[in-house]
């Protein structure tokens, strides 16, 4: 999947999922979910790494559990940079629930791309 894919499949997991939750999670326009898919992206690239690997031991004795409260963890840091009032979350759960689905949907999505290309 290239990183433009990426992006339009974040973009509309978030709007999506802020019209199915939206008492869990809100987004502010369209708009704000392309810079919020463009800046989890970002955060992805540069942050996610280090915390990976600082987590590595609790990430090993949950298999492989620890790693949506990272994801999570990474929407949260999201939010923060696009302002709370622009795309936030009820709660950290909200933010596990959400990062659970998305984690979900990415992984169906790079399923049918990597079938689709052969």
């Amino acid at each position: 999947m290239s990183y433009l894919q990426g992006l339009i499949v974040n973009t509309l997991a978030f709007i999506s999922l802020s019209v199915m939750f939206p008492s869990k999670f809100y987004v502010g326009s369209f708009l704000i979910a392309i810079g919020a898919s463009v800046i989890l992206s970002v955060l992805n690239m540069l942050v996610k790494p280090i915390l990976n690997i600082l987590s590595l031991p609790i990430t090993i004795l949950t298999l492989g559990f620890f790693s949506f409260v990272i994801n999570a963890a990474m929407l949260k840091m999201t939010s923060v940079v696009i302002g709370e009032h622009n795309f936030a979350f009820s709660s950290f759960g909200s933010a596990l629930l959400i990062a659970i689905i998305m984690s979900i949907i990415n992984a169906i999505v790079v399923d049918h791309f990597s079938r689709n290309r052969y």
